[in-house]
């Protein structure tokens, strides 16, 4: 199957779907493009009510997706105060899931926080200590949350996610259960969404099992194996950071084209469903700044040479909507 790029949702109101998830690209990249950072709004369809999987551009994120028509149909008072990208953020947006704490996935965060509302922050303890200790301390930036250096403004709540163990996200009709991942010497999360039989899958910074020595991707793949089979989960957000050229030994807790697509192989095996179809969301592409082809054109190209799969990856641009469902 060849590489899908999905279109903008444009201002016409959304049809009424039965299952699956709207998400809005508000950072499509990885490290280096400053101002296109991860970060992806995620709701049920026909419920506006969304969180954010990782932070990397916030507001910025918000204005491209406003210019290109994706908020068009997020319900707002005509008497609101706000800009829609404001209210959107003040009202809409009910929560943070963090996946870990660099920069390149929380910046957007950090410097959204003067004028944001009160929110939780979903994250693994390590990361929530991460940011409590080493972001929001006072020092680096004034401590907006509820625990370490004082004073602590409390604007936003550290909720601690054990592993596995499903959560309800406050204000929303969803819930999440998170998995550590293996990303160099840090650790990352995969957050699993769901929201009544449905599922999406997105995943954080993440290493190959092979080259991080680890078993955590298998961990996951047999966690959501059985939604694969059941036709259930509706789409998954996974990175792809470095083109092949990137040897092993510099991939930095990243993956390749080579290694995405053996984890997915590996996925389909232990499901023993075929992934055909199945949307594949290739994030955290990073830019480079030498002369020749562009990894953001190359690896999608090596990723569709090795598709036997017939996997429907999606290359996505921010301010882009997309619809998992029926």
């Amino acid at each position: 199957m060849g590489m899908l790029t999905a279109l903008v949702v444009g201002a016409a109101p959304l049809p009424a779907i039965a299952a699956g998830f709207d998400i809005t690209v508000l950072g499509a990249r990885g490290g280096l493009e400053d101002g296109n950072l991860s970060a992806y709004m995620v709701h049920p369809i026909g419920d506006p009510r969304a969180v954010l999987c990782d932070a990397g551009s916030v507001l910025h994120g918000l204005q491209v997706a406003d210019r290109h028509g994706a908020l068009d149909d997020v319900p707002m008072p005509t008497e609101a105060p706000e800009t829609r990208p404001g209210y959107v953020l003040h009202h809409v947006i009910r929560g943070y899931l963090v996946s870990h704490a660099h920069l390149d996935h929380v910046a957007g965060l950090v410097l959204v926080s003067p004028d944001d509302s009160a929110k939780p922050i979903y994250a693994l303890p390590s990361v929530n200590m991460v940011l409590s200790r080493d972001l929001f301390n006072g020092a680096v930036w004034p401590n907006n949350g509820d625990r370490g250096a004082p004073p602590q403004l409390g604007l936003y709540h550290y909720q601690d996610i054990v592993a596995g163990r499903p959560v309800g996200l406050a204000g929303t009709g969803m819930r999440v259960t998170a998995f550590p991942l293996s990303h160099g010497s840090v650790e990352s999360t995969a957050f699993l969404l769901r929201s009544g039989g449905d599922a999406m899958l997105y995943l954080g910074d993440t290493g190959a099992d092979a080259v991080e020595h680890s078993t955590r991707l298998r961990a996951l793949w047999q966690a959501v194996a059985p939604l694969v089979r059941a036709h259930r989960l509706r789409g998954i957000v996974i990175e792809c950071s470095y083109d092949d050229t990137h040897p092993d030994t510099q991939l930095w807790g990243h993956l390749s084209p080579r290694w995405l697509l053996r984890e997915l192989a590996a996925l389909q095996d232990i499901a023993h469903t075929p992934l055909r179809g199945m949307p594949v969301l290739v994030a955290h592409m990073k830019p480079s700044l030498r002369r020749g082809p562009d990894p953001v054109a190359v690896i999608p190209a090596e990723l569709r040479s090795g598709n036997d799969m017939g996997v429907d990856f999606i290359v996505p641009e921010q301010g882009m909507r997309l619809r998992w469902g029926r």
